[in-house]
């Protein structure tokens, strides 16, 4: 048999192989090698072949580099032996291995090797070998046999001892099938009969009731093939109860089903979800939606946790107890574990035990005031002023305590003793002083005790300011002198003894808050510019307007350099206080900054817009005609005031302010505009077209243009109209208006193929222009030609992408020709194209959606956009059909606050109040629509730019898009 083993040549060296190592020979580099030396062997290597090379020799063993340790060896080896030098935890000898190597691991591999090839063979030997009885004699096994035997047996050994091993772990270590290999052997003996009657297992890790508990806290809209066939099921009888619901009883059992009630059910999460909507996160009242918390909301959370902290159980009382007693046996000197404990059994009814711990607790915290208050609580009506004299007893100095005291007494003049007492003991009390004034009833005595109050402690302005004003004026202005003086950096004095000066008059004649602010500079104690605005703030309510505007005026600037941003820091103060309702001291404000900054139009113009909504109407006056002098080159401010004027039936003044704002501003578009409706308001005909062809001569733009053909429309003069069109076209080509102005002129005389040619023209020459492609596709759907309505929008999407009106004049083509799949198509891509647009989803919910899915559809569009008054004047007009009024007029107002400038959401609220609204509110609605005059809407526009209403007023265009809309 051929070996597979190499001859010796063709085997790999031995690890850590030497050439020559034997005889002493050395790896060593020199200079002139090109690569790295190789490592030379290690000194133990060294050693063990010396060793090896002297046993080949005979020669004695050495002990270092040539050494031998032939003398001394045995006493060495006698040093190794010594026990006095072993440690106990180190092996030593054969088994102090120090760090394995690479060569010991080759030598356990060999060893192992070995052990099995062995073990192997010893196998094989008993596979072989007869048994014993088998060759035994009769005299007993023969010598032979034995010696098999014990060869055997020594064999074996290591496997019995091995198997021992085993069994004895698994003996100690049983698995789960041994220990219960019993109990199942004998469910063979069990019956068929036994195995049926075998109860069921219990759910032990609850897993299955968790999901039980899950499936019913689950609801699901029933649908209406369910009621369907449940009504079906069985037979049912159909009443109509008294208040007209339909009802349907059961001849089983008599059990009445409501179908009203459950149809309401089935809206009653997307009613909640709406009025969550309604209440915006971010917003304000004052800007129509609810603050971040809902007071009502709000306070009944608060019930329904007091009245569960009022159900507290019997277990959980047990164990608070137990641990405020282990509090109190702790720690007898700590008063709030007595109060503690004492109100846990007050909570569990037990009073009278409740009484004896916080007494008790008084009896050991002698000096605790909140335990001497909670005992008087506790026994208020009962002992409580004994218990109180006795608290005072301990604390004389403590304010609280006296003040309760005096508390329990019903006597007015036993409450005077009793804070006489307490000032003897606490002369320094403002509280006690304060206490005992107001029970004065006589003033000539309450100055009395102010004065010895002030006397004791002068330190306390309250008391200062108290004496004051019950002083005379004279008297007060001392008083306040001396409190000056007393306390020097009291800016409230300072405010008082302003507010003196105003009420006696003489306010002109000492600046007493420059006087003030000098002090307090001073001193150090100059307030912040916000605290000196809240106290300006405070003098406004509660009077006195001189001293909040002289504050203003001295602190406005205080703590801002030249070079920072004063007017935007200015202008919100001005804003928040005017939130807040304190108008006079924004007109300070305003005031303050208009000094400052004299030509600053934007300063001007808020200035004058609070006193239009806040001031009278000289005051705004007032103010525009200094925003005038001080801005003559703006043209908005003369075209205010001269509005305003006309306005208040001064026509004769509002061209006065025209020909000036003319003499400050020539060839200004905006007011010759505004003079040409000055005069044509005034039924001034000839002078208004006059103004206008001047205007197209010296000031001759595109909007004069189009203002000139639509005053010769109102005027019902055609042909000149569209001269003018025709000339102004000429002039400004890509003018979008006046396109649209001459198709309607001959819409208007039904001459559709000229109007076509204009929109169409218009359309190649403005092709952005989103009105002029609404005009000629109503044009061709008005003409009967539905296709080329189609045509000509989808020619303008692709002109205008993205454009939610044109994609919504396209559904309402297809709707308003009876074509509902299309116009469904329609809408889905264009609610792709613009999600976020209300105009669409209004469309889409008010007129491609059944009525019960309207209200999820309205949520949906809530979610996906953002403050869209289209959209709340939608969820509004739902609310309004299931008779929810008060939603509904929420939900209305939220859209005007959104935007104000929206004409349709203003005639929509009006219409709702016409039915639902008093005439009050009705009447507001009204003359804020005038005072916002809102421009867009597309009713509004519609009506409001008809040439058959070019001279009514922002009322009546209200009242008549309120009839229109629908």
């Amino acid at each position: 048999m051929a070996s597979g083993r190499k001859d010796f040549l063709s085997q790999h060296a031995p690890e850590n192989y030497v050439a020559g190592l034997g005889r002493g020979a050395t790896g060593f580099t020199t200079r002139s090698d090109l690569g790295p030396a190789r490592e030379g062997p290690t000194p133990e290597q060294i050693q063990a072949a010396l060793q090896q090379r002297a046993r080949t020799l005979g020669a004695p063993e050495p002990t270092a580099y040539g050494g031998s340790r032939e003398k001394g060896g045995k006493e060495e080896e006698k040093e190794e032996d010594d026990e006095r030098f072993q440690d106990p935890d180190n092996e030593t000898g054969l088994f102090a291995y120090g760090q394995f190597d690479q060569e010991d691991d080759e030598a356990d591999r060999v060893y192992r090797e070995v052990d099995e090839k062995m073990d192997r063979r010893r196998k094989a030997r008993r596979l072989v070998t007869p048994p014993l009885r088998s060759r035994q004699s009769v005299h007993g096994p023969s010598p032979v046999v034995w010696t098999e035997y014990r060869l055997e047996s020594f064999a074996t050994y290591r496997e019995i001892r091995e198997q021992q091993e085993r069994e004895d772990y698994e003996r100690q270590n049983p698995k789960i099938q041994q220990q219960f290999a019993d109990v199942k052997r004998t469910l063979a003996a069990v019956s068929e009969e036994d195995w049926a009657n075998l109860p069921e297992v219990g759910d032990l890790t609850g897993k299955n009731r968790r999901q039980k508990q899950n499936l019913r806290q689950r609801f699901y809209a029933v649908p209406d093939s369910v009621i369907a066939g449940a009504r079906d099921s069985a037979q049912f009888d159909t009443t109509i109860a008294e208040d007209g619901t339909q009802t349907e009883a059961s001849e089983e059992d008599g059990s009445m089903t409501n179908f009203a009630d459950i149809g309401a059910a089935r809206d009653k999460v997307l009613k909640v979800r709406l009025d969550q909507a309604a209440l915006g996160s971010s917003a304000d009242t004052a800007s129509g939606s609810a603050t971040n918390i809902d007071p009502k909301g709000y306070l009944t959370s608060l019930t329904q946790s007091e009245l569960k902290a009022g159900e507290v159980e019997v277990g959980d009382i047990k164990r608070v107890r137990v641990l405020l007693e282990s509090v109190t046996k702790t720690n007898p000197k700590h008063a709030p574990g007595w109060i503690a404990l004492a109100r846990l059994e007050e909570l569990a009814g037990r009073i009278v035990t409740a009484r004896n711990i916080i007494a008790k607790g008084c009896e050991l915290c002698p000096k605790s005031e909140d335990a001497w208050l909670e005992n008087i609580r506790v026994n208020e009506g009962h002992n409580a002023k004994v218990i109180a004299a006795n608290a005072i007893k301990n604390n004389d100095r403590s304010t609280r305590l006296w003040t309760e005291a005096m508390k329990l007494e019903t006597d007015t003049r036993a409450k005077k003793n009793v804070l006489r007492q307490a000032i003897l003991h606490i002369p320094q009390s403002v509280q006690i002083w304060k206490e005992a004034v107001n029970l004065e009833e006589d003033p000539a005595d309450a100055r009395l005790l102010l004065a010895k109050a002030v006397e004791m402690i002068p330190l306390s302005v309250e008391l200062w300011l108290a004496l004051a004003r019950l002083e005379t004026p004279e008297n007060a202005q001392k008083v306040l002198n001396a409190a000056r003086k007393a306390v020097p950096a009291s800016h409230e004095i300072w405010i008082a003894a302003a507010r003196l000066q105003e009420q006696m008059g003489t306010f002109e004649r000492v600046n007493v808050m420059r006087r003030a602010i000098q002090s307090l500079v001073r001193e150090n104690a100059m307030l912040k510019r916000e605290e000196w605005i809240a106290e300006a703030e405070r003098c406004e309510e509660e009077g006195a307007i001189l001293t909040c505007g002289a504050i203003i005026r001295e602190t406005l600037g205080w703590g801002l350099d030249e070079d920072d941003d004063r007017k935007d820091v200015w202008m919100d103060d001005a804003k928040s206080s005017i939130a807040r309702g304190k108008y006079e001291t924004a007109r300070a404000i305003y005031a303050y900054a208009l000094r400052v900054f004299v030509n600053r139009r934007s300063i001007w113009l808020a200035a004058a817009d609070l006193e239009r909504h806040h001031g009278s109407k000289e005051a705004l006056w007032q103010v525009l005609e200094k925003a005038v002098e001080a801005c003559p080159q703006s043209e908005e401010i003369w075209l205010q005031l001269a509005k305003e004027k006309w306005q208040a039936g001064e026509v004769d003044d509002a061209r006065r302010v025209l020909g000036r704002a003319f003499n400050q501003n020539p060839n200004n578009e905006d007011i010759w505009l505004a003079a040409v409706k000055l005069e044509a308001d005034a039924n001034q005909t000839d002078q208004a077209r006059e103004l206008l062809a001047t205007a197209r001569r010296e000031a001759g733009t595109d909007r004069v243009w189009i203002k000139s053909v639509a005053f010769e429309r109102q005027l019902g003069n055609i042909d000149d109209a569209l001269d003018l069109v025709n000339q102004g076209l000429q002039l400004y080509p890509k003018a979008d208006k006046l396109w649209m102005m001459k198709g309607q002129i001959y819409e208007a005389q039904n001459k559709f193929p000229q109007a076509r040619e204009a929109y169409g023209t218009g359309t190649r020459a403005c092709s952005k222009s989103i009105a002029l492609w609404l005009l000629a596709s109503r044009l061709e759907e008005k003409a009967g030609a539905v296709v080329r309505a189609r045509s000509v929008l989808d020619r303008a999407r692709l002109a205008v992408p993205k454009s939610a009106e044109l994609w919504t004049e396209s559904v309402r083509v297809e709707r308003r020709a009876n074509n509902l799949a299309q116009a469904k198509v329609l809408m889905a891509r264009a609610l792709q194209e613009v999600p976020t647009s209300g105009l669409l989803w209004s469309e889409s919910i008010w007129h491609l959606e059944p009525r019960a899915q309207r209200k999820a559809r309205s949520l949906e569009a809530i979610k996906k956009v953002d403050n869209d008054p289209i959209l709340f004047i939608t969820v509004a007009r739902i609310f309004w059909g299931e008779r929810r009024l008060e939603k509904a007029m929420t939900w209305f107002e939220k859209a005007i606050v959104a935007d104000s400038d929206y004409g349709d959401g203003w005639a929509w609220y009006y219409k709702f109040l016409m039915q639902h609204g008093t005439e009050e509110k009705r009447s507001d609605v009204i003359s804020k629509c005038m005072s916002t005059e809102p421009k867009h809407g597309e009713v509004w526009q519609s009506i409001a730019k008809d040439p058959a209403h070019a001279h009514k007023s922002t009322e009546d265009v209200l009242k008549l898009v309120a009839e229109t809309v629908n």
